[in-house]
């Protein structure tokens, strides 16, 4: 067990994590600014998408995509979660502050941005051909294409 949610857990730490430096950084340097909020904010979620290429690219090197695609699902929605009910609570809001409207809107900004990132490093793992599946192709190549041994008759 620990073995496999453990990394999904770290993903999800880390991509919370990104987003609670966010809102502090947003909370003591642009203070009522809205220009500077949303500025900080479009750049932390273009952070979580960033942290999503070498986290696809690393996690898609050692699994099955379908695993790769459930793990990572549920890395994001937990950290989204997280983010949008527990985030702003640290900037000194509460969640539904706004309305609903706006706690929907950072869920699907938060998974989409997360979703396209994973999308970027799971491409380019495959195009360097380095994914789960074609390094077992390569294997199985290079073991079929070596002759059989010959049984010698007397």
């Amino acid at each position: 067990m620990k073995e496999r949610w453990l990394p999904v857990g770290i993903v999800a730490g880390a991509l919370f994590l990104v987003n609670v430096i966010a809102r502090l950084v947003v909370r003591f340097a642009a203070g009522s600014d809205d220009d500077k909020q949303v500025t900080i904010g479009l750049w932390a979620l273009f952070a979580v998408g960033a942290v999503m290429i070498p986290v696809a690219f690393w996690y898609g090197r050692r699994h099955p995509m379908l695993r790769v695609v459930a793990d990572l699902g549920i890395a994001v929605v937990s950290a989204c979660v997280l983010a949008v009910l527990v985030g702003p609570f640290v900037s000194g809001a509460t969640p539904f502050g706004n309305g609903v409207g706006l706690v929907f809107r950072q869920f699907f900004y938060f998974v989409g941005l997360s979703a396209i990132g994973a999308v970027l490093g799971t491409l380019a793992l495959m195009t360097l051909g380095l994914d789960y599946r074609s390094q077992s192709w390569k294997r199985y190549i290079d073991r079929a294409g070596t002759k059989p041994r010959r049984i010698v008759r007397r």
